[in-house]
């Protein structure tokens, strides 16, 4: 049995801020105790409550200018599009097929596709992500390597091979039947392996053809408990190509659901232009929304109607989306977040920012009951924060005056300079380098180890 201690100022969200009753969404100790056990949380609470839990010798470590919060999930991301971060001036057709296509081509060489897998982990981890829904290459090798990279991490990861038989550049095409092989022969190996999960996952509907699409929904029927992931109403020339390539379906959502792929383990990244039916129906099958506000402004494909979505019961978690998506880092995705709701009229409260940023991207991910907050029994995956990362920042968090208030100084100010440090199953996984000293340092940013 393995025991740690850790302790630390402690946040986590116990439920949606808009549906809790007041000051039971969430749980803040200034001096709070997290006990680990086997890679479960044992207990959290105050510190002076948790050090009378731990056994014997145990030793704890002590994050005084630190906050320890739950590992970020991240419900939409492609690990090929590492390289195409910051690439110049269209929006989403157009920068498909001039900038992601091209670097996804790459991914048919093995040793790049393992190499990449490392980095983009590596990533998350400096960033804090340590659940993420993936969107890997059609190659079935990068997708492996994928897997093998996380499994290697022990990180709770879900991701599928893309699906696309049309509209691509050939050497990124497969074929109804290949990728229906490929996929199962993929979800045998993997979904469910650890904490590994298989996403099938058609691009979208422009690069599936009716034949493809209804494949992928086959896979689903035949493995149940496996995601669904893909794209939707993202972009108005995009839903003008749907429409045109299936006249027959009543709205974007219909090409999908006809298929089969419209369920509680559906994730749609960013459903923008979203029609009133869909709305509901969505919300009917509990499936879920990720909103990807960096690529959204990046790409200029509109404004997601968060409180819209929400008010049909429709799960949302935050997605990255790199790389149309400008950065790992989920207090950035946040801080986007909030302008875009700004620009909507409708304000972002700080605690569902940092809601949809833990536990609701684990509850459309269906993984709430493992992940994104750290009750006990849940599985230790989280982050302590560096509350001195950074002159301006230690200066303006010092002023803040409630938990919300700091939550939102760390949404908007905050990127991967605030993470000090993460911990995967109680594990240790990254560590800012730069701020970790044992014992006294010059700008007394100290963690120290002790026996209690």
């Amino acid at each position: 049995m393995t025991v740690q201690a850790y302790r630390s100022a402690i946040f986590h969200v116990l439920g949606d801020p808009a549906r809790k009753p007041e000051g039971q969404a969430f749980e803040y100790w200034d001096d709070g105790g997290l006990l680990v056990e086997d890679g479960i949380v044992k207990s959290i609470g105050p510190w002076t409550d948790v050090k009378h839990q731990l056994p014997a010798g145990t030793k704890c470590r002590h994050f005084r200018d630190g906050m320890i919060v739950p590992g970020f999930v991240d419900c939409h991301i492609h690990y090929p599009q590492i390289d195409v971060i910051a690439s110049y001036g269209v929006q989403l057709l157009d920068w498909l097929n001039n900038y992601t296509f091209p670097a996804e081509q790459k991914f048919a060489d093995a040793r790049h596709a393992a190499t990449m897998a490392e980095f983009f982990l590596d990533e998350l981890l400096k960033n804090g992500t340590t659940c993420a829904l993936v969107f890997s290459t059609v190659h079935k090798t990068a997708t492996h390597a994928l897997f093998k990279a996380a499994s290697k991490r022990n990180m709770r990861m879900i991701a599928g091979k893309s699906l696309m038989d049309r509209h691509a550049p050939p050497e990124l095409c497969d074929t109804p039947e290949s990728g229906y092989a490929d996929s199962a022969e993929l979800i045998a190996k993997w979904h469910n392996k650890g904490r590994l999960s298989y996403a099938v996952t058609p691009r979208f509907a422009v690069t599936s053809s009716p034949e493809q699409l209804q494949s992928a929904g086959k896979l689903l029927g035949e493995h149940p408990g496996v995601f669904m992931q893909t794209h939707m109403s993202e972009n108005k020339k995009e839903i003008d190509l749907v429409r045109k390539l299936y006249p027959d379906a009543k709205t974007y959502l219909s090409v999908y659901e006809g298929a089969g792929l419209l369920g509680d383990h559906s994730v749609f990244a960013h459903g923008i232009h979203l029609e009133a039916d869909e709305y509901k129906r969505l919300g009917r099958e509990r499936a879920g929304i990720s909103f990807c506000p960096t690529s959204n402004l990046f790409l200029g494909s509109g404004l997601f109607d968060l409180e819209r979505a929400c008010a049909h019961g429709i799960k949302i978690g935050l997605g990255t989306d790199i790389g149309g998506g400008t950065s790992f880092s989920m207090f950035q995705t946040m801080n986007e977040a909030y302008k875009v709701c700004q620009l909507r009229g409708a304000p972002l409260d700080p605690l569902k920012s940092f809601y949809l940023a833990t536990l609701g991207g684990a509850e459309t991910l269906n993984m709430d009951r493992r992940i994104g907050n750290l009750l006990p029994g849940k599985e230790a995956d989280f982050v302590v924060l560096d509350l001195m990362a950074t002159p301006l920042f230690a200066h303006r968090f010092a002023l803040a005056r409630s938990v919300a208030e700091k939550l939102f100084v760390m949404s908007i100010l905050g990127d991967d300079r605030l993470v000090h440090s993460t911990y995967v199953l109680g594990q240790l996984v990254y560590e800012k380098a730069a701020a970790v000293r044992d014992g006294k340092t010059d700008q007394k940013r100290k963690q120290t180890k002790s026996n209690v």
